[in-house]
């Protein structure tokens, strides 16, 4: 493991997380593997941040309240260019994931997630640069036809760059239906069992 004093310096990691709890623990847990942690709750936060403070490191949610993440990463670049970015979501999808390293996430998590996941996430890229290829494998087996339909829409959201209702238009479903499929979690292909 790459020690983070020696990967970033004393520039801070940020987290930017509207939920207090992830947080606090993330924060606690970092801290305690030597990093020093600041947090902000939404997008404006975060950029004062950055600016402010210079992270090395940061983390960030996929959804912050009405906000979405991924229009944050491009700015966060833009303020701290070497920036390394993981982003968080618990609604993971491979087109999300794919948008994410597109707009310069350097790494790309599903929540739940360990304090030793997000720190090999942030570390160990820092000496070899991975490309989009090597981020994610083609599923082996053919994915069920509720999780399809769940890429489906995260990729047409992805594509109105998170605009329910320009999402809804596209899709041809009313906007209420859309809210409802995306409050729910995406679809788990179910473990094999032994009959």
């Amino acid at each position: 493991m790459i020690d983070p004093n020696q990967a970033g310096g004393t520039r801070p990691l940020l987290i930017v997380d509207d939920d207090d709890t992830f947080v606090r623990v993330l924060t606690r847990a970092l801290t305690s593997r030597g990093f020093e942690v600041i947090s902000a709750r939404h997008a404006d936060e975060a950029r004062a941040l950055a600016r402010r403070h210079q992270p090395r490191h940061c983390v960030l949610d996929l959804k912050l309240g009405e906000e979405n993440g991924l229009r944050l990463i491009p700015e966060l670049h833009e303020l701290v260019p070497d920036m390394r970015i993981l982003l968080l979501t618990g609604y993971a999808s491979i087109a999300t994931a794919v948008e994410a390293i597109k707009r310069g996430a350097h790494d790309y998590l599903s929540k739940p997630v360990d304090a030793d996941a997000v720190v090999r996430a942030l570390l160990d890229g820092d000496s070899a640069q991975q490309g989009e290829d090597e981020v994610l494998d083609a599923p082996e087996a053919p994915l069920a036809l509720r999780r399809l339909e769940w890429e489906h829409i995260q990729r047409v959201l992805t594509e109105s760059d998170g605009n329910i209702s320009e999402t809804a238009r596209r899709l041809g479903m009313h906007r209420r239906t859309l809210q409802r499929k995306l409050s729910k979690h995406p679809v788990r292909e179910r473990p094999e069992s032994d009959d």
